[in-house]
């Protein structure tokens, strides 16, 4: 029996409001007011959850993106959009089992908060919650919470980490079964069963305990995003589902063994850490339809855009002083505000395919930086499985490049074809995030080895 019919792909539904193609918002299908029309996004989650993925993926911006206006004033990516969990709290009122999950930066939030805020998700939601810890890449967020300059790429990742350690020491201040709520006796907890953290490090000082008891995942789903170096050392100790950027079969069987490893040598099972790489499919019954959607598509971004999104994606870097059109220049510096693993990915590509900065900018832009993948249900399952196979990922976060109608297709078209090739669920196999990723619940730290009487002391 094949790896792929042992194993089945776990899949994300990444929601960028009106799609994850630059132009998306112009298509004439797409909500153009998607940022901030929840119809839309109940949509989206039912067609989702319908499907049975497993969760629903959102990005978060905690600024107006830089940009010049020429190029900004185009776009509509990270520009106006709700705030990610007030929307999730929303959506929960209306899923039953999908997933889900948000992005909160550890440089400009309070562990705290952020711990509050994922565990009342998670008993919202009955226990479908995701935290995706993620460091901020936008330098433009930094005058918005009291900073004149960004933090500096390690230091980002040195306080993430210890961010990391207070969420979690936080979800475990309670016991699971610390409540009684006895009525008759007139004892709401048990004082044993309450645990303050106590946490004092370089960069935060946090008593505890969370206001909010154990949430029924135990700990919301930990997720992540990126792929340098700073960012693996993070995920190896907390990472659950890593949402990564390999863009060809190669990177991905390299960046899903290293990281994998790094989790092994902290004691961690490979089984305890999905990897799920984004992935922009564009959909046609026939390679001839699949090719028209994606050029009509590119078509639909204006030059402006294709370099401003261009600029982003190399960190904010100004390319007015560049060639365009000509040899891809070799002094390009990586900058502290670029996503370092989309940084290198995308100059490897340039320089493989002999791009120009204009053609990158166009390669690029459609799925920011993500892999693209045109064709028919048949060659995107081949695709998919192959990685599957091939341990180079263990799912995706799928990236309709236009909504609703880029998901209705891949929902409609190479949802049933991944079933057909018993890829992919027919049920959901849980009711929680856990359970249906396959990840187990974590026990508290305070939790009594096998054996021992808790609550019993000799007074």
């Amino acid at each position: 029996m094949s790896i792929s019919r042992q194993k089945k792909l776990r899949l994300g539904a990444f929601f960028n409001p009106t799609g994850h193609h630059v132009a998306s918002w112009r298509h004439p299908d797409a909500q153009a007011d998607a940022g901030i029309n929840v119809a839309h996004y109940m949509e989206l989650a039912r067609t989702a959850e319908r499907a049975k993925f497993d969760m629903i993926f959102l990005a978060d911006n905690i600024a107006v993106r830089a940009g010049k206006m020429e190029s900004l004033s185009r776009s509509a990516q990270y520009i106006a959009n709700f705030e990610p969990i007030t929307l999730l709290s929303a959506l929960s009122a209306v899923t039953e089992r999908i997933g889900l999950v948000a992005t909160a930066s550890t440089s400009y939030h309070e562990p705290y908060h952020v711990a509050r805020k994922f565990a009342s998700l998670d008993h919202l939601s009955h226990g479908r919650a995701g935290w995706n810890l993620v460091t901020s890449g936008l330098g433009t967020e930094a005058p918005n919470f009291g900073r004149d300059t960004h933090y500096g790429h390690a230091e980002r990742y040195r306080r993430a980490h210890d961010f990391a350690r207070v969420v979690t020491g936080l979800w475990d201040s309670w016991d699971d079964d610390a409540f009684v709520r006895n009525k008759e006796t007139g004892l709401f907890f048990r004082p044993d069963g309450l645990h303050e953290l106590n946490h004092r490090s370089e960069h935060f000082s946090v008593k505890g305990p969370l206001n909010v008891p154990r949430s029924p995942q135990g700990w919301p789903v930990v997720v992540m995003a990126g792929g340098s170096d700073d960012m693996m050392e993070v995920a190896a100790d907390f990472g659950e589902a890593i949402f990564c950027a390999p863009l060809s079969l190669a990177a991905g069987k390299t960046f899903y063994a290293t990281i994998k490893a790094r989790a092994a040598a902290r004691g961690r099972s490979p089984d305890s850490m999905k990897i799920m790489p984004g992935l922009s499919p564009v959909v046609g019954r026939t390679e001839q339809e699949a090719r028209e959607k994606n050029d009509f598509l590119n078509s639909l971004i204006h030059p402006d855009v294709a370099v401003g999104m261009m600029s982003m994606i190399l960190g904010g870097m100004d390319l007015s002083g560049y060639d365009l059109d000509g040899p891809f220049p070799t002094d390009l510096p990586a900058t502290s505000e670029a996503s370092q693993y989309v940084y290198e990915s995308a100059i490897a590509l340039a320089r493989k395919e002999s791009l120009s900065l204009r053609q990158l900018a166009l390669r690029m832009s459609g799925a920011r930086g993500k892999s693209v993948v045109v064709g028919t249900p048949a060659s995107i399952a081949d695709m998919m499985e192959e990685w599957l196979v091939a341990e180079a990922a263990d799912g995706f976060n799928i990236m309709p490049s236009h909504l609703p109608g880029g998901l209705d297709d891949f929902v409609e078209l190479v949802v049933p074809e991944l079933r057909a090739r018993g890829l992919f669920r027919t049920e959901y196999e849980g009711r929680t995030l856990r359970e249906n990723l396959g990840l187990a619940r974590p026990a508290s730290r305070y939790a009594p080895a096998p054996g021992d009487r808790r609550g019993l002391t000799a007074e």
